[in-house]
């Protein structure tokens, strides 16, 4: 019986439900699911977690994210990426390196954000998404959030590059959806890549095939977080966050 949590490389253009049915069936177990989700063009870090693993998602949840986000400026979309409807475009970009290290530096902290229409949460029983997708926009709660650590990595007009390190609960979108509003000319997501979840980190992440040709060969408990590991871990995260 396998107990614990595999760090899994989900890949873009499928669901974090996908990659948690393609561990169940390879690994054929019944108890399974991922401590947080990643949307559909999203790719990176996704802790799946197996048998008694699964009673550590609240705990891992709860540990510090990474990730690495390309935004687009000069577009609005009315889901805040590149799947959406452009809502606004500005052509004349007036934003340099400098513009943007002066917003990011804004967004440095424990803060409120509210979370986009585009999302899984509910109102009155029904997704978000699914009244967006309507055309009815509900008022949300603004929900406290901390970006830990912003930092610029590239800039190119129309594009650039951010590594952000955040508390559960940021919506990236979010993120570059309002830093857009701040530098005036508006902006989306454009790709997004997480790298990092507490002790889980990309450079020792599994494909869906790499786990299925260890469950092969029999080895695939040698990369098998176990609950113990992840505890300490989050018990760690706690701990140090409080301190802070």
């Amino acid at each position: 019986m396998i107990n614990g949590a595999l760090n899994i490389y989900k890949e873009k253009g499928v669901t974090s439900f996908y990659v948690v049915k393609e561990i169940r069936k390879i690994l054929g177990v019944k108890k399974c699911g991922h401590a947080g989700t990643l949307d559909l063009s999203a790719e990176g870090v996704l802790q799946v977690c197996i048998g008694k693993g699964t009673k550590m998602v609240p705990f891992l949840q709860e540990e510090e994210k990474t990730y690495e986000a390309g935004i687009r400026l000069g577009i609005s979309t009315d889901t805040q990426d590149s799947e959406g409807k452009i809502i606004r475009q500005c052509d004349d970009i007036k934003v340099d390196r400098e513009n943007i290290l002066a917003v990011l530096n804004r967004f440095t902290g424990v803060q409120e954000q509210i979370p986009p229409m585009f999302s899984a949460l509910r109102f009155h029983g029904k997704r978000l998404y699914d009244l967006a997708r309507q055309g009815i926009e509900v008022p949300r709660k603004p929900r406290l959030i901390k970006i830990y650590e912003i930092n610029l990595l590239d800039f190119s007009v129309p594009y650039f590059k951010i590594l952000v390190k955040c508390s559960k609960g940021t919506y990236i979108r979010t993120l570059a959806s309002d830093i857009g509003e701040f530098l005036g000319c508006g902006a989306y997501l454009h790709s997004l890549k997480r790298i990092k979840i507490g002790k889980f980190m990309i450079e020792n992440s599994l494909t869906i095939e790499e786990v299925k040709k260890l469950a092969r060969e029999g080895k695939i408990e040698e990369k098998i977080y176990s609950s113990e590991e992840m505890l300490n871990e989050a018990k760690s995260f706690c701990l140090n966050n409080q301190k802070n």
